[in-house]
């Protein structure tokens, strides 16, 4: 799907017409924009792609469904909303005790992701936020929903209500980790949450480690796929049973010079270990969005059409740069010119319309005349509507 303009067209108030219809013209042909491409969705389970500095939100299949390790996401936003970290500092720490331990073994057992601790061991925020985003640790969440809220019951009471407060409608927990299947969202509340968690500096530094090293477990690997490979700096990965595979990537990309990210969440995925297929169709899913990129350029200056009656013409231009970068993957880009001209002089430089284009958001761009004219006529009123633009990938 490509451009959608509007044709030049004239509308004339009735009244005694004494001389030729005001008439208007466009000097450039139709703006050409390239087709809307395909975004590579998953063949099965839903998906999601978040793109905050542009506004882009797409979903697929986006239902209510197990999330697996996802939902430590909300584990490290609520702990940290609690007790608020910075790169760099500790934060408070606890001592592990027997039940810690405990915890841990009960997790092994079941084959849950976990890390290793031992009596008297000290960890600390900053330790349990590593082990909770890098390597999964099951048993870390359940420290710090000790350390912040005094345990798993109170800290899911705030999870819950934190999802609701930021309007993750189709977001709900029952626990810390995601093992139990009625921790459950959607890909675009997983696309959002992921995207508000990675605002907080220290969480940026900790997903984009491919490791992390603990007192007692000591190194252990990330479980998300293409960490410090393929631009993915996080967030998280996860799987169960009952959640098929499930990952929340993000991407860094370049956008008017400043370094952007972009999510790409899949739920759902099958086969295999369930982890890469999961991140083998975010990564598709990324790319498929982000080599889309495309850059409307229009200079000040730039003639769009003519505005005048019978004889009398003058050239209608843009009065401001306008540079707008979007992706083309179904998001089609609507531009829309409106030059409002009453039948009275016009002065070099007036506004006498607008440009508008929408793609995801409305950007709008006055229009001027670079010299003065009159009608020859009274009791005229002109409105035109003239289109033309160009495209090109800058100035």
């Amino acid at each position: 799907m490509g451009a959608t303009i509007a044709s030049g067209m004239i509308f004339m108030l009735p009244a005694p017409l004494l001389h030729q219809p005001s008439t208007s013209t466009s000097l450039l042909s139709r703006i050409v924009v390239p087709a809307a491409t395909p975004i590579a969705w998953p063949d099965v389970g839903s998906a999601a792609v978040v793109i905050p500095a542009l506004g882009f939100e797409r979903s697929y299949h986006d239902k209510v469904v197990p999330i697996a390790s996802l939902t430590k996401l909300m584990t490290a936003y609520v702990a940290l909303q609690k007790l608020p970290l910075a790169p760099g500092q500790a934060g408070p720490c606890l001592r592990v005790n027997a039940g810690d331990v405990a915890n841990y073994d009960a997790m092994r057992a079941d084959g849950e992701s976990s890390a290793a601790v031992a009596v008297g061991e000290t960890l600390c925020e900053d330790q349990l936020l590593a082990g909770l985003m890098v390597h999964s640790a099951g048993n870390f969440a359940t420290m710090l929903a000790n350390l912040t809220w005094g345990g798993t019951v109170a800290f899911v009471r705030h999870m819950n209500a934190d999802a609701q407060a930021l309007r993750l409608t189709g977001t709900h927990y029952a626990d810390v980790t995601g093992v139990d299947a009625g921790s459950v969202s959607t890909a675009l509340d997983v696309g959002e949450l992921a995207s508000l968690l990675m605002e907080i500096p220290v969480i940026r530094e900790i997903a984009a480690q491919s490791s992390v090293t603990l007192p007692v477990a000591g190194t252990l690997g990330s479980y998300t796929p293409f960490i410090g490979t393929n631009n993915v700096v996080g967030v998280k990965s996860g799987r169960t049973q009952a959640a098929g595979g499930c990952d929340a990537m993000a991407m860094t990309f370049r956008l008017n010079g400043q370094t952007e990210l972009a999510y790409a969440v899949v739920l759902g995925a099958q086969g295999g270990d369930l982890l890469t297929p999961a991140g083998d169709e975010a990564l598709a899913l990324e790319r498929s969005v982000l080599s889309s990129l495309r850059t409307l350029w229009i200079p000040a200056g730039t003639v769009v059409g003519t505005l005048g009656w019978a004889n009398q013409r003058v050239d209608v231009v843009v009065k401001k740069h306008l540079r707008l970068s979007w992706f083309a993957a179904q998001n089609p880009i609507i531009v829309r010119m409106h030059i409002d001209s009453e039948a009275q002089p016009v002065t070099a430089g007036e506004v006498v319309g607008t440009l508008s284009v929408l793609v995801g958001a409305l950007q709008q761009v006055p229009l001027t005349v670079e010299h003065s004219m009159s009608p020859i006529g009274f009791g005229q009123r002109d409105r035109a509507n003239i289109n033309g633009v160009s495209v090109s990938d800058g100035p």
